[in-house]
């Protein structure tokens, strides 16, 4: 009988280890001498000082790029005035894009460029936007979360036909609801929008005693998939940081173009959340993460009384870091004593 029994466990210690084989040729085991437990140590077993050299370059690539992006913070496009009617212009193109430095990537683009131009007006003004398609494909312009008239809702086939190649289409309507809203492409959208089709569309309230104080206007427009893991365009060591000084408030708009919930971390400092999709809150509340589903904004006060340069980053690690380091949805606070 002990026979028996000894060979049944050579024979399951055998078919246990041809099974670990076939899951993973590269995993082995191996006992912790000071808890004598197993532990898996084939993949733990890495060059740390080539992953630490990896991560320093990338921080230093983005301190070395800092302030030489003058679109990665839009400006407000600008405007010509027809009687009391802000007209704006939109010329979609299709160009390529880096997301970061020499690996361009297909793109569609706004007056050429990912995201496009920053729309901001006031509640109660009326505003005309001519959008021009000079790409090669139909496109309409959606304006997300803004209160417009059915026919100017911008999505082909059920509020208006779409923009053909070499066309140009005209939207007009009266500013009804202030906050952080969006525009973008509602046609063959999964590839447009992805691709760069977006951009932030502000509407300021008539009465600025709606929104808290600030001394700072930031918006970060998230999005993934087609280009990878952006913020305003770029994936870190690409991307801007956020630049205040000690005693400061900052306003943050976060809205999110992609297909994916980004928890958005701030490191250090605390944020305020005041407003969701446009809509004040009756009841603001605190937070160091804010979780921004696909179609989302938020609006944020930040209170900078700590200074330092804080990791600001989406929380979900495939997004942000790897052992070649820093990527993607990475973008500093910098609070500067003076």
């Amino acid at each position: 009988m002990t026979n028996d029994i000894n060979i049944d466990r050579r024979d399951f210690l055998k078919a246990l280890s041809i099974t670990l084989g076939a899951v993973g040729a590269a995993t082995t085991f191996g006992t912790n001498l000071v808890s004598g437990q197993d532990v898996v140590v084939d993949e733990l077993t890495v060059d740390y000082l080539q992953i630490d050299i990896d991560h320093k370059e990338k921080v230093t690539a983005f301190v070395d790029n800092i302030g030489k992006d003058d679109i990665y913070w839009r400006k407000p496009l600008e405007y010509t005035m027809d009687g009391d009617v802000k007209v704006f212009k939109l010329t979609c193109t299709e160009i390529y894009w880096e997301t970061q430095d020499g690996v361009p990537l297909p793109a569609f683009a706004y007056n050429g460029m990912v995201p496009g131009p920053e729309i901001r007006a006031t509640e109660g003004e009326t505003v005309r936007i001519i959008v021009q398609n000079d790409m090669r494909q139909s496109t309409a312009v959606h304006w997300h979360g803004l209160r417009v008239p059915n026919n100017q809702d911008g999505v082909p086939y059920l509020t208006q036909d779409p923009i053909l190649p070499g066309e140009s289409w005209t939207y007009e309507f009266e500013l009804k609801n202030p906050g952080t809203h969006m525009y973008h492409s509602h046609h063959n959208s999964l590839d447009q929008v992805l691709r760069g089709l977006l951009g932030a569309f502000i509407i300021e309230p008539a009465d600025k005693s709606q929104d808290p104080e600030y001394d700072q206007d930031y918006t970060m427009i998230l999005n993934d998939s087609m280009h990878g893991f952006t913020i305003n365009g770029r994936s870190f060591p690409y991307t801007q940081p956020l630049i205040a000084k000690l005693g400061e408030k900052v306003r943050i708009r976060f809205m999110n173009e992609g297909l994916m919930i980004h928890p958005m971390h701030l490191h250090g400092l605390v944020m305020e959340v005041f407003a969701k999709d446009g809509w004040n809150l009756p009841a603001p509340y605190k937070c160091d993460t804010i979780n921004v589903a696909p179609g989302e904004r938020y609006d944020v006060i930040v209170d900078c009384d700590e200074p330092g340069v804080w990791a600001f980053h989406c929380h979900i690690l495939s997004h942000v870091e790897n052992r070649q380091g820093l990527f993607g949805m990475t973008s500093p606070f910098i609070v500067n004593e003076e």
